[in-house]
C-alpha cells in the first residue's frame, strides 16, 4: 500500500509540475483571458464568505481570495468527487507537505475536476491575498470551492458555485 501511494504521488508530482500552474500566488486556468468580473472571497479560520456564488457558464472570473484568518488556507475549485479525492490525498500526506515550496501543494497533483484537467487552486498564507482567474464550464450545473487542508473542509471551509446559462 505504501509503495502504491508513493508511486502515485511521484507520478502525480511530475504531472503537477507541468499542469498545475502557480498555486502560491496568481493562477490562471485561462491565460490572457478577458476578465468578465472580479469576485472577492474571504477565507477565515474554517469558513469562506460568501458561501454560495452564482456564475454564468462561460464567464471568466478573477477571484481575489483574502485570508483574514490565522492559518494557511487553499481555495480549490472542482466537482465534489475531485474535491474528495484531493482531500483524501491531503489527509494521507498530512499538512507536512503542504506549502513546502512545490507550488503550494507539496508537489502533488490537483485531482481532476469536471471535464478533466487539474483543478484551479491557490494557497493563501495568513494575512495574504491570492488571485485565481477561471472560466466557468458550460457542461455542469454546480461546482464546489473548498480548502482541503486536513480538518478545514470538515470544519466548514467549502462553498458552492451555481452555474447558470
Amino acid at each position: 500500500m505504501r509503495k502504491s501511494l508513493l508511486a502515485i504521488t511521484l507520478g502525480l508530482a511530475a504531472t503537477s509540475a507541468l499542469a498545475a500552474g502557480e498555486h502560491g500566488g496568481s493562477h490562471s486556468s485561462t491565460p490572457d483571458a478577458e476578465i468578465d468580473r472580479t469576485i472577492q472571497v474571504e477565507a477565515g479560520d474554517m469558513w469562506f464568505d460568501p458561501e454560495t456564488l452564482g456564475i454564468t457558464a462561460g464567464e471568466t472570473v478573477r477571484f481575489k481570495v483574502v485570508n483574514t484568518g490565522n492559518l494557511k488556507h487553499e481555495f480549490v475549485i472542482g466537482d465534489a468527487a475531485a474535491q474528495e479525492a484531493h482531500r483524501e490525498m491531503m489527509q494521507a500526506m498530512g499538512d507536512s507537505g503542504h506549502g513546502d515550496g512545490h507550488d503550494g501543494h507539496g508537489g502533488h497533483d490537483m485531482a481532476e475536476g469536471a471535464r478533466g484537467g487539474a483543478m484551479p487552486a491557490v494557497t493563501i498564507a495568513p494575512g495574504d491575498t491570492a488571485e485565481l482567474v477561471w472560466t466557468a464550464p458550460a457542461d455542469v450545473e454546480s461546482l464546489v470551492y473548498a480548502c482541503n487542508i486536513p480538518g478545514h473542509y470538515e470544519s466548514g471551509m467549502a462553498g458552492e458555485i451555481q452555474l447558470g446559462k
